[in-house]
C-alpha cells in the first residue's frame, strides 16, 4: 500500500508553508488510495514542546487533514535509533567529531551555489579525545543519483557537496538524518513529500537507508512559500501562522488559497481537501517558489 507522511517539528505553531506541504503530501497519498501518517519529530529536547505538538494536531484536524493510525513521536523511540546507530558503527563508518561551531565555520568552504558549508573531514582521522563528541557518518566521494518526483533527475556527490554528516549530536540527541530514515523504513513510508529546502537531505537519507538494508522511499519536493520580501516563510512570520490565520479565515478558505498557489484551482474558492482530490496532479504544481500575500477579500 502507498504511504505518505507529514513530519513536523513541534518547535512553534505551523505556518502557511507547513500547511502547503501537509496538504500536498495528503493529496498525493490519498489520490493513490494510500494512507497518510503523522510523525511528530520531537527528537530535539531543547527546542521541542508538547504544547506545539498538540496545536499541530489540532490545526491539521481543523483543516480537514486527517491522518491514519496513531501519531508517532520520535522522543519515544530512542532505543530504536540506538539499535540502528550501532549497526552503522559496526560497519566502521562512524567517528567522533569534536569540532565546535567556530571550528566548522573556519574549516568549511562554502558550497558554490548556495553558501552552504561542507564538512572538511577534520576529525575523520583524529584519535579519540576526552569529553563529549558528536558522531559523524563517513560518506564516499561518489555521485548519488535519484529521481525527484517533481524536480526530476538529481545527481549529488556526497563527498564534495555534503561531507561526513552528523547522526548523533554532541548532547546525545539523535540527528535528523538517522531518525528520519529509520522511521520512514519501519512505518512503511513509500513517498516523502516536503519542501525543496530539504532536497539535499534526500541523497543522505538514501545512503543511510541502503547502509541499513532499507529500500528508500520516493522523494518529491515542493516549491517554497515566500513572504513579500522574498524570504522563505518561517515560524517568525506570525501573520501567516495558524494562530493568526484561524482568526481571519475558515479552514476551507485556507485550503482554497493553497489550492490556487499549487496550481490546482484557477481562482481562490473555499474547498475541502477531499474535494480537491480529483484536481490533484503533480504536473500542475509550479517549480518556482511562490510569494504569499493575504487574500484581499479576507475578513
Amino acid at each position: 500500500m502507498e504511504k505518505g507522511r507529514f513530519a513536523p517539528s513541534p518547535t512553534g505553531r505551523m505556518h502557511l508553508g507547513n500547511v502547503f506541504c501537509a496538504l500536498l503530501s495528503w493529496l498525493s497519498a490519498k489520490s493513490k488510495g494510500g494512507e497518510w501518517l503523522l510523525r511528530i519529530e520531537d527528537v530535539d529536547p531543547q527546542r521541542s514542546r508538547q504544547e506545539y505538538a498538540r496545536l499541530i494536531m489540532d490545526d491539521l484536524a481543523w483543516l480537514g487533514l486527517e491522518w491514519d493510525g496513531t501519531p508517532l513521536f520520535q522522543s519515544q523511540r530512542s532505543d530504536v535509533y540506538e539499535h540502528y546507530f550501532r549497526l552503522l558503527s559496526e560497519q566502521g563508518l562512524t567517528y567522533p567529531c569534536y569540532c565546535t561551531r567556530s571550528d566548522l565555520l573556519a574549516t568549511q568552504a562554502p558550497h558554490e551555489s548556495d553558501g552552504r558549508v561542507v564538512y572538511a573531514g577534520t576529525c575523520r582521522h583524529r584519535p579519540p579525545q576526552p569529553g563529549p563528541a558528536a558522531t559523524r557518518l563517513m560518506v564516499p566521494d561518489s555521485d548519488q543519483l535519484f529521481d525527484d518526483g517533481h524536480y526530476g533527475a538529481q545527481c549529488v556527490n556526497l563527498g564534495r557537496q555534503v561531507g561526513d554528516f552528523i547522526i548523533r549530536r554532541k548532547d546525545g540527541a539523535w540527528a535528523y538524518q538517522l531518525a528520519v530514515v529509520v522511521d520512514d523504513a519501519l512505518t512503511g513510508i513509500t513517498e516523502v513529500v516536503r519542501g525543496r529546502d530539504l532536497l539535499l537531505s534526500s541523497p543522505q537519507q538514501i545512503y543511510v537507508a541502503r547502509l541499513l538494508g532499507f529500500a528508500p522511499p520516493r522523494f518529491a519536493h515542493l516549491p517554497l512559500l515566500c513572504n513579500t520580501a522574498g524570504q522563505r516563510l518561517s515560524k517568525r512570520d506570525l501573520s501567516l501562522d495558524m494562530a493568526a490565520l484561524r482568526q481571519r479565515f475558515t479552514a476551507q478558505e485556507i485550503i482554497g488559497w493553497m489550492a490556487r498557489l499549487a496550481g490546482l484551482a484557477d481562482t481562490v474558492q473555499p474547498i475541502s481537501p477531499s474535494q480537491l482530490l480529483s484536481a490533484f496532479s503533480w504536473e500542475k504544481i509550479p517549480l518556482h517558489d511562490l510569494q504569499v500575500e493575504l487574500p484581499r477579500n479576507s475578513a
